[in-house]
């Protein structure tokens, strides 16, 4: 039900642009197929690999690439779904041997399933034979050549997410391109006030960083229930054994969350400090992605309320630069509440 003197946003036409999916409300689907294909090439063809102990590769040619992709809409909420089976050619040569060697990368599945790149397989064949194809071949097998494809594979996931995916959550009343009209005064911080005087909650703002770059930010508050604990969801959160079961990767942090302390998750992906821990009930942490603009970081409050049948979580996240709001909502769901629902059995997964 709406609050007293607000509408419920499904059932209010707005003055939208192009004046369909008003608030995002409906399914929408948009086919990258084709630009998933071009994008891949883009990232394959002529990649070079070195590796000072055992040589040099580059990729010729992106040999085939099969599959589909689409990115959803729904209710504002952006869904990814893509399957590729990729092959690339390649030649090279070990070290000190001026013998070419030639070779193939299969990888038989790419998809959304796929959390982390390291689960992703690559099956190499060589199309020579002899001590410098077995050099090469452990290269692109085990060692720095097969660490490049899969950042690679990488690349192209997040710009699904991110490049591709920007325009199909369309913008709303007052907003052009996805952004809100802003207009900037000479304080090095502002919060938007609307045309109408109206209240100011979940405008944008506009921040100047240390380094005199002027960026747009914007706020993210997520809700989630989980089936545990309210202590059962502040350890997994706050201890590092936990933290590194449900997110897959090394946690660079003390043993126990601190007040002061740092922390590194997702091989350098987030960085940040514990600002505040009140046991089983609050944690606010200062935190940013490594793809942010160097130096600027957002503030994270997480909030835990324990009930009779379950607990749930509400998470405020200010200071988000604009550009990766939604990428950022889609991390907390997924990496975090999604991981620890799958890990610990906190919930039923949502697909």
């Amino acid at each position: 039900m709406a609050k007293w003197g607000e509408g419920d946003p499904r059932w209010i036409v707005e003055e939208r642009p192009d004046a369909t999916n008003v608030n995002n409300w409906h399914w929408t689907e948009k086919n990258a197929d084709l630009w998933s294909k071009n994008k891949i090439k883009e990232l394959f063809t002529n990649l070079i690999i070195e590796d000072p102990k055992a040589g040099n590769v580059v990729v010729e040619e992106v040999e085939k690439v099969d599959g589909e992709a689409r990115v959803n809409n729904r209710k504002g909420k952006l869904i990814f779904f893509y399957e590729w089976e990729i092959t690339l050619k390649w030649k090279g040569h070990a070290n000190g041997s001026d013998t070419e060697v030639k070779g193939k990368v299969d990888i038989p599945n790419l998809s959304e399933e796929h959390d982390d790149m390291k689960d992703v397989d690559l099956d190499i064949t060589m199309t020579t034979k002899g001590p410098e194809s077995d050099v090469l071949k452990e290269m692109m097998r085990k060692g720095c050549g097969a660490t490049k494809l899969r950042e690679s594979l990488g690349e192209y996931v997040k710009s699904l997410k991110t490049e591709y995916s920007s325009g199909v959550i369309l913008p709303k009343k007052g907003t052009e391109n996805g952004q809100v009209k802003t207009s900037v005064n000479s304080q090095t911080k502002v919060n938007l006030q609307s045309a109408t005087g109206e209240a100011t909650k979940g405008l944008q703002k506009v921040e100047i960083s240390s380094g005199g770059l002027r960026l747009e930010v914007d706020d993210i508050k997520l809700e989630e229930t989980m089936k545990c604990t309210g202590q059962e969801l502040f350890n997994a959160l706050t201890q590092r054994d936990m933290i590194q079961i449900f997110t897959g990767s090394e946690a660079k942090m003390a043993e126990t969350a601190e007040k002061g302390g740092e922390f590194t998750l997702l091989g350098g992906g987030i960085t940040g400090k514990y600002l505040e821990i009140v046991p089983f009930t609050k944690i606010v942490q200062e935190w940013r992605l490594k793809s942010w603009p160097s130096g600027h970081f957002s503030r994270v409050e997480m909030i835990i309320k324990q009930t009779k049948e379950d607990t749930k979580i509400t998470l405020t996240q200010t200071a988000v630069p604009v550009k990766e709001v939604q990428s950022t909502r889609i991390g907390w769901q997924r990496y975090y509440f999604e991981a620890m629902k799958r890990s610990f059995g906190f919930g039923a997964a949502l697909f």
